[in-house]
């Protein structure tokens, strides 16, 4: 049997995505996680055999797990099952150690051979997901993108701003000072050449790392 952990922070897609892997008769859930903690802390107990992760979750969001996965468990193969659809999203979770991309509108018979591909040592795309991977191949040899050369926080920060959010949300979503928050405000202004939150805001939905 495929030992499955899945993280998603809501109750009612976990629980579809259960009744999916188990109806599979190859696989197994062995554990669910409610948020990003919650998944570091189940993966070392329950030793899965691939994890599948939601990107959007409180506290710790899904690409700061794979990141910290790739050190705790290197081996653990990862699939991202999200709604998010954005390219940047794509690229960014398969550089941080991803081996597979999945959004929530796919259907459930590519969750299931996406898993047992992942099991089993391969990787698994969908062809919108292949397809954003190489235009980041083609931008990259034509040099990096400002969004390419944002760190993991400060796109988080950048998405928090953008969605409306004030600095002590953001912080308090994340588990980090108000000053931190500020630190990597100051650093996107910089870095994108912007000079306030609206200008934030319309960088975030021009580059799609928002939904509107």
């Amino acid at each position: 049997m495929i030992r499955v952990l899945l993280a998603d922070d809501h109750a009612i897609v976990r629980a579809g995505l259960r009744r999916i892997v188990e109806e599979a008769g190859d696989m197994e859930v062995v554990a669910e996680a409610q948020d990003g903690r919650d998944a570091l802390r189940l993966v070392q107990e329950t030793l899965p055999d691939v994890a599948v992760i939601d990107i959007s979750m409180p506290g710790m969001d899904g690409i700061e797990v794979i990141d910290r996965l790739s050190c705790l468990n290197p081996k653990l193969p990862v699939l991202v099952l999200t709604m998010h659809e954005e390219d940047q999203y794509v690229v960014r979770t398969i550089n941080t150690g991803a081996k597979g991309y999945l959004t929530k509108r796919s259907a459930p018979e590519q969750l299931v051979k996406a898993i047992r591909r992942l099991q089993s040592g391969g990787c698994y795309l969908t062809n919108e997901a292949a397809e954003s991977l190489a235009q980041s191949l083609s931008t990259r040899a034509k040099g990096s993108s400002s969004v390419g050369a944002l760190s993991n926080r400060e796109l988080q920060v950048l998405r928090g701003l953008a969605l409306g959010k004030t600095n002590r949300e953001i912080a308090e979503a994340y588990s980090i000072s108000v000053k931190t928050v500020d630190t990597h405000r100051a650093r996107l202004l910089k870095k994108l050449n912007l000079r306030n939150n609206a200008e934030l805001a319309r960088f975030a939905v021009q580059n799609r790392l928002i939904e509107t």
